[in-house]
């Protein structure tokens, strides 16, 4: 030990530093557990106001595409314009008061129905109260329309100086207004909550998963401490035709309006693929206007009528009992069956006499196809049944939508007694001609199609792929459902049938020029429940079903109209058929711009007013010189709406000021596409009459409207 430690002096001075530490940490213990237990739910409370937990972050719902990857359904950002005349202080007020009159006339420009003078009486009432959130405009903006304000004076300053600031929500957008709307399906109002259509069955996948933050206050402010970042919701590539979809829907209208029909629908598939490229359900509303109120295509469960017959024909070729050289005798269009009167359409005219097989289709004779099935089937129903079930005209397709319904056709089973417990033996004669069933358009469609497909049933498909971030991640596949609904002989037999139908017999109306269809008419009373058949005004479902062109089919197309009273007929869909039919045909056709040259040829396109960014598009590929004044690509997908000059070498093409959602903008000189774009996406309805671009219409440009307005668009060449 060290002669200079002093033992007596320094160890005692240890003890006491010892000592006061341990008496320091037991104070600490003991403070902590008084914390911890009777000061518990004070401190709790103060935490509870310095942090915020679980704050949700909602992502952006995926979009809905065309086959083609066009918006049919986007959530875009919508937003309301506030100004805080608190923010800025004195220095924002000298200015404000410098710069009122300039910002009013600015606004009277963005939205021309408020003129400046009332601007400027709205805006100096918010600005007497001080009020820290004074609305500019009533309604939400675009982005477009936000972008076009901020650049006014005191606007274009940052939030806290000039006070200018907004409140976004994402609304979901349509920006082909109803086209395929029960199909697409919406949402309910502001919520973000699937109300039908594809937003529905593909919720989960569209919606993405919401992100968590906490929001903890530092030195008064909160700060935004990320849990986990919200995934934004996946888009669905739809196999939809925007322009097929166009196409059916006015054809189907106009016919209803012509032909003064409640319901009226269209379906348009592809052969190979079952890919549904145009749905049209319509129903007339009781102010006259149309709807898609309900997809009467996948759930209306009505008796088919005669297009029904096919699937009765088939079964009989199949099944070996006759062939299409078969005769029967139809006497005069009445026939007695088990107690009941059997019909032909042209019983008054003396009916059809001794006919074949083949062509009792080809007149659509209900005593020719009925006395064949009771015939060779009356003692043995559960055969014909089978023979249905076997070709798939009664397989449960699976839809993606909710409401869908499945065939019902009934298979008689014998009681006790062994008797068949069909309540009537008019029953399976009635059957084979279309009623004592319930099936939905769809599957009318998909059998047809399958038809059209040398035997291949396919599913109906109405997404074809799942995208994320430009990325396919998911293939939805085409399902076969039935390599073969029967055999080769018999169908090459039905196919004939069908083109002879159109050729000569009752399907003439749905035939073309220029290709061949085949196909098959029906007529057929509905059913009013438990009034029956006849109770009141009589109602028909009139229908063509048929493929084109025939000889090597690409697309298959049903059409169903529901109207009370005479006249009724399945011509009528016939003639409808036959607008969709050749207007597809002709969007098909492609021509080489080699073909149109010669000496005298000008080859800077003329080209037409409206969406100028895919005018520049097009021109960039065609590596035509063009002046713009504006920027934006193609792929950004935003319209840019404007005017296009011309001369033989450069093609100028300019923006137009955009006008307010409740002003009617001037659409002549546009191509119906653009036109019925830009006024269906306000809520206009358009009608069109003439081809080429738009030469005159009805509600003049600047004048206001409103939503269901009706603009009849005449076109020229």
């Amino acid at each position: 030990m060290s002669k200079f430690f002093q033992r007596n002096k320094i160890i005692p001075r240890y003890k006491l530093v010892a000592y006061v530490m341990l008496l320091f940490g037991v104070a600490i213990i003991v403070r902590a557990l008084y914390v911890a237990t009777a000061e518990r739910e004070y401190w709790l409370e103060v935490a509870s106001r310095l942090k915020k937990d679980s704050v949700f972050v909602d992502p952006v719902r995926g979009n809905i595409l065309s086959h083609d990857g066009r918006l049919l359904a986007s959530s875009l950002p919508e937003y309301r314009l506030y100004i805080d005349f608190k923010a800025g202080g004195k220095e924002k007020d000298s200015l404000w008061n410098v710069k009122v009159d300039s910002i009013c006339m600015g606004l009277h420009e963005i939205f021309p129905e408020k003129s400046a003078a009332e601007f400027k009486k709205h805006l100096e009432e918010g600005h007497k109260k001080m009020s820290q959130s004074w609305p500019i405009w009533k309604k939400r903006v675009s982005y477009d329309i936000y972008s076009q304000v901020k650049r006014l004076p005191v606007f274009n300053l940052s939030p806290f100086k000039g006070g200018f600031y907004t409140v976004h929500n994402n609304a979901r957008q349509h920006p082909f207004g109803s086209l395929a709307g029960r199909t697409i399906g919406d949402m309910y109002g502001a919520k973000d909550s699937a109300r039908c259509g594809l937003e529905l069955t593909y919720d989960s996948t569209l919606r993405g998963e919401k992100g968590m933050i906490k929001r903890r206050k530092v030195m008064n402010k909160y700060l935004s401490i990320t849990d986990h970042e919200p995934v934004d919701g996946a888009d669905i590539v739809t196999t939809i035709d925007v322009g097929m979809q166009d196409l059916s829907e006015r054809a189907v209208i106009d016919k209803m309006i012509e032909r003064n029909a409640k319901v009226g629908v269209a379906i348009v598939m592809e052969v190979a693929t079952g890919d549904v490229k145009a749905i049209v359900n319509m129903t007339r509303g009781a102010n006259g206007k149309f709807y898609e109120a309900k997809n009467n295509a996948v759930s209306d469960l009505l008796e088919p009528g005669s297009v029904f017959k096919t699937a009765s024909t088939m079964v009989a070729l199949d099944d070996g009992v006759v062939d299409t050289s078969y005769v029967i005798d139809t006497g005069s269009g009445i026939y007695p069956m088990h107690g009941a009167k059997m019909k032909d359409h042209n019983w008054h005219n003396g009916g059809c006499g001794r006919i074949s097989l083949a062509r009792a289709m080809e007149l659509s004779s209900n005593i020719g196809i009925s006395r064949v099935i009771d015939k060779y089937y009356y003692n043995r129903p559960e055969k014909f049944v089978e023979g249905l079930k076997r070709i798939g005209i009664n397989e449960d397709l699976g839809l993606p939508f909710v409401g869908s319904s499945p065939p019902r056709i009934a298979m008689p089973v014998k009681n006790k007694k062994g008797v068949y417990a069909y309540a009537s033996k008019t029953k399976l004669p009635w059957m084979s001609i279309g009623y004592e069933t319930q099936i939905p358009p769809i599957s009318t469609v998909t059998f047809y199609n399958a038809i059209a497909n040398n035997g291949k049933m396919v599913k109906p498909r109405f997404v074809k792929q799942i995208e994320k971030n430009g990325e396919v991640i998911q293939e939805i596949p085409v399902t076969v459902m039935r390599e073969k609904i029967c055999s080769d002989a018999t169908l090459g037999k039905i196919q004939t049938i069908l083109q002879n139908v159109v050729e000569k017999g009752t399907g003439k109306k749905a035939g073309s020029r220029t290709f061949k269809v085949a196909g098959k008419t029906g007529t057929a009373q509905i059913s009013k429940g438990a009034g029956g058949y006849k109770s009141g005004i009589v109602s028909y479902l009139l229908s063509f079903v048929g493929y084109f062109p025939a000889d090597n089919p690409r697309y298959t197309c049903i059409v169903c109209l529901q109207k009370d009273g005479y006249p009724a007929s399945g011509g009528f869909s016939a003639e409808v058929f036959h607008k969709i039919s050749e207007g597809i045909m002709a969007q098909n056709l492609k021509l080489l711009v080699n073909d149109a040259r010669d000496s005298l040829s000008i080859m800077t396109p003329q080209v037409k007013n409206g969406n100028m960014i895919a005018s520049d598009y097009v021109l960039s590929k065609l590596n035509i010189k063009r002046n713009k004044n504006w920027d934006g690509s193609y792929a950004a997908g935003n319209p840019i709406w404007g005017k296009a000059t011309n001369d033989n070498k450069t093609v100028t093409l300019a923006k137009a000021p955009v006008t307010a959602g409740n002003v009617m903008p001037d659409v002549t000189g546009m191509g119906a596409r653009d036109a019925v774009y830009m006024l269906e996406s306000r809520g206009i309805k358009v009608r069109i009459e003439g081809r080429g671009q738009v030469e005159s219409q009805s509600i003049p440009a600047g004048n206001k409207t409103k939503k269901g307005d009706i603009c009849t668009l005449k076109m020229s060449i």
